[in-house]
């Protein structure tokens, strides 16, 4: 009976060892082909990002091609309360993607400059989803960071965040810069003209041209002191707001200035 009992216990014991063989090879194959099936679902969505941001990039670049004239350096100037980094980032992009080659971003808070790295961060993850490229093959300059960032796009781009303190402080230091000049007789209080003046405010900064085109978000019918002296000729359009602003949009505006006839003052 003994013998009966262990011999039953032996045969349970060898059964449920060869479940448990058979299920855990089961098991295996079967995370093998999940493995297999998950990296082939990743590889072909890497493969979509980077369609859809080949598609969108070549896009954005015939739009560019396509306008009558595009605007060397392009001014985003918010005069809205709230700020958003995401929505300003998608624009300087979008200036970038066009084939802008200077773009500026104003607010007269100065909330921007104070957080340009946060900027910047939010510029480059912007890059990376709109155009699903690799952002380690192409940098871009930041005129107000000591380094070299990384960006995804193959023009070169040139951006600078500016405040108040870069447009009517900068014209009080160019007019005391004359004043000593006149003082120590190298100047004529007479010879002060544009050419002089204009010569003075870009004197040891990082020089940019005169802005072509400003885009102004908010409901304030003013520019509140950004650049004050470079926007003589410029182009500005005004927008209800830089929050949610679409692409479709931004290429409205920059057709509004190719089709606009600039007089230059006179």
């Amino acid at each position: 009976m003994a013998v009966a009992v262990f011999e039953l216990v032996w045969r349970l014991l060898h059964a449920l060892l060869w479940l448990q063989r058979t299920l855990g090879a089961w098991l295996r194959r079967g995370m093998c082909a999940w493995a297999r099936w998950n990296a082939a679902l990743l590889a072909r969505g890497s493969q979509d990002t980077r369609n859809k941001g080949q598609s969108r990039r070549a896009r954005w670049r015939a739009d560019g091609r396509g306008l009558k004239k595009l605007p060397l350096h392009l001014g985003l100037v918010v005069t809205e309360e709230e700020s958003s980094y995401t929505d300003i980032a998608s624009l300087v992009v979008w200036c970038m993607a066009v084939g802008i080659s200077y773009v500026s971003v104003y607010d007269n808070q100065g909330i921007f400059k104070r957080n340009n790295s946060r900027l910047m961060e939010e510029i480059l993850k912007q890059q990376q989803e709109l155009l699903g490229l690799d952002s380690s093959k192409y940098s871009t300059e930041f005129l107000n960071s000591t380094r070299k960032v990384e960006q995804v796009l193959c023009c070169p781009t040139t951006v600078k965040v500016l405040s108040p303190d870069d447009g009517k402080a900068n014209i009080v230091k160019a007019a005391k810069k004359y004043c000593q000049l006149v003082a120590q007789q190298q100047r004529r209080s007479t010879d002060l003209n544009v050419n002089i003046m204009d010569s003075l405010l870009r004197e040891g900064s990082s020089s940019l041209p005169d802005p072509d085109l400003v885009l102004k978000f908010g409901p304030v019918s003013s520019t509140l002191g950004f650049l004050p002296w470079h926007i003589r000729l410029t182009e500005i359009i005004s927008l209800p707001s830089h929050i949610n602003l679409n692409y479709e949009r931004f290429l409205s505006a920059l057709q509004q200035f190719a089709a606009c006839e600039q007089r230059m003052g006179k």
